[in-house]
């Protein structure tokens, strides 16, 4: 675990929490830009922060949250590992100060913020739709995840929208991975009918589909439509730009905190479960 110093405050807050931050370091490559938007929300509040990297594992997440524990932090930010939720079970039942960020769960009993899924994907499938394409494929991420489901319901919804009949023979999971979403790739694209173009539906996986892509000489853009979720760097520098869903990651942070803060003077205050809905990059990757 790292300590991480605060920023001094503008203020002088009645109260100094000291919150545990645990997260897969290289889980997502939006992971350091979401730990930089909470330490800076929680320099504005007058907090510390302790940082846990949980590697994105079940079994190392419940070390380093009873590492964070038994440090007596006031509260835990948690960007939940996949699979087994024992560990926000654990918490709840503790009734240790807890934030899910990112990965929202299907569950009620615990404050959560991140992106909005649904809407978002479905805009994405609708303005495919809008440049003629019919053979509209999606790459999810892992099987299971409530992230993977609501934005699998989008693609779904985006369909309806558009007047197309949905195929599940267009979607394929690829890991929430970057050599998933490569594999998956190469499933829709020597599948029958071949899509025209891809919903890529995670950070993690749209430069895998991309490099399968390039790897069969397919020119995306022109021969193949590819769109993803999250606001990589590379993605505005690569050619073709990729149209995207870019998650407001510095508003997940300031929420984040300030739930978290809200959380600690009020311990019996309903949960909240916040959305944030993601912007509309709209770059050549499309077609357009």
């Amino acid at each position: 675990m790292t300590a991480l110093a605060p920023v001094a405050p503008a203020w002088d807050p009645p109260v100094t929490y000291r919150f545990g931050v645990a997260l897969g370091r290289h889980a997502n490559p939006y992971n350091d830009r979401l730990l930089r938007a909470i330490r800076g929300a929680a320099a504005r509040a007058g907090c510390d922060l302790l940082l846990a990297d949980t590697a994105d594992s079940v079994r190392e997440e419940a070390a380093v949250v009873r590492a964070l524990r038994a440090d007596r932090v006031d509260g835990v930010l948690l960007v939940p590992a996949p699979g087994d939720d024992a560990v926000v079970n654990g918490l709840v039942r503790m009734g240790v100060p807890t934030v899910l960020v990112d990965r929202i769960a299907g569950r009620n009993d615990v404050d959560q913020v991140g992106s909005e899924n649904i809407q978002a994907t479905a805009t994405l499938v609708e303005h495919l739709a809008e440049r003629r394409h019919r053979r509209i494929a999606l790459i999810t991420g892992e099987a299971g995840a409530t992230v993977t489901e609501e934005r699998t319901l989008g693609y779904r919804l985006g369909l309806e929208r558009a007047g197309l009949r949905y195929n599940p023979d267009l979607v394929t999971s690829g890991m929430s991975s970057a050599g998933g979403a490569a594999r998956a790739t190469a499933a829709l694209l020597e599948g029958w009918p071949s899509p025209t173009a891809i919903v890529v539906a995670g950070e993690s996986m749209l430069i895998g589909a991309q490099w399968e892509a390039h790897r069969r000489g397919i020119r995306i853009g022109a021969e193949l439509a590819m769109v993803g979720y999250g606001d990589m760097d590379w993605a505005r520098t690569v050619s073709p730009g990729v149209t995207t869903m870019a998650q407001p990651i510095s508003e997940m942070g300031r929420r984040a905190i300030q739930l978290l803060v809200e959380r600690c003077k009020e311990p019996e205050r309903r949960p909240e479960a916040v959305r944030l809905a993601p912007r509309f990059l709209h770059r050549a990757s499309c077609g357009c």
